[in-house]
């Protein structure tokens, strides 16, 4: 079994990588700048010629499961008089919606020659349509985008025997949930991965929690 995990390097992705390598799972991660270590790619998701750089890398190799992890919050705190710059909406849009969209498109030739290709895209109960607290709207936004990819992907790819699932981390204690969030990072990792394993095409397109929960669109 061959995972991937774009956005590996910290938060969430770290925790993923190293918990499915303690496993003694062959897990790859990605993260910006070149680098030479076994068992990581060097990716940015807004370029299109590194997704190519990776897929051709990997060659003819199977790939399991896809976790498009990486992403960014660039609003957070954000004023509405006067914040939310345009192009704080450019660099969202392009990391956590365009840049899963490429992630999948370079690599569906790996995960179809899996037996059961899985693709999990991290996403947030912040883009549920169902959830209007205000604020970060940005975020929000490409969010909601990224849940919307997701459940149509999941129709398309289900012709091909791939399962797509779209999951809330929860609130974590990472840089980006800061130090007051509601779990550890390790609990993020532990509750994803068994919703990564169940997984299917029967539940293909779902929105669930970290801890298993249906979460509403």
């Amino acid at each position: 079994m061959t995972v991937l995990i774009t956005g590996a390097s910290r938060g969430i992705g770290r925790a993923l990588y190293d918990a499915y390598a303690a496993r003694g799972i062959d897990v790859l991660g990605t993260r910006r700048g070149s680098t030479e270590a076994p068992g990581w790619l060097s990716l940015d998701v807004r370029d299109p010629a590194q997704h190519k750089a990776m897929a051709a890398t990997l060659g003819d190799r199977p790939v399991d499961l896809l976790v498009c992890n990486a992403g960014v919050y660039p609003d957070k705190g954000q004023s509405l008089d006067d914040g939310y710059d345009a192009a704080l909406w450019a660099e969202a849009m392009a990391t956590n919606v365009t840049g899963v969209f490429l992630s999948i498109q370079a690599l569906l030739s790996n995960l179809r020659r899996a037996s059961a290709g899985k693709v999990a895209i991290i996403s947030s109960q912040m883009g549920s349509t169902t959830r209007a607290p205000g604020g970060s709207y940005i975020y929000r936004a490409s969010k909601s985008a990224v849940l919307n990819l997701g459940r149509n992907l999941a129709t398309d790819l289900a012709q091909q025997g791939i399962a797509v699932g779209v999951y809330h981390p929860g609130w974590v204690q990472t840089d980006m949930g800061g130090t007051s969030a509601e779990i550890t990072v390790d609990a993020a990792a532990s509750g994803l991965m068994e919703r990564f394993e169940a997984l299917s095409l029967e539940t293909t397109g779902c929105f669930e929690t970290w801890d298993g929960r249906p979460h509403a669109y």
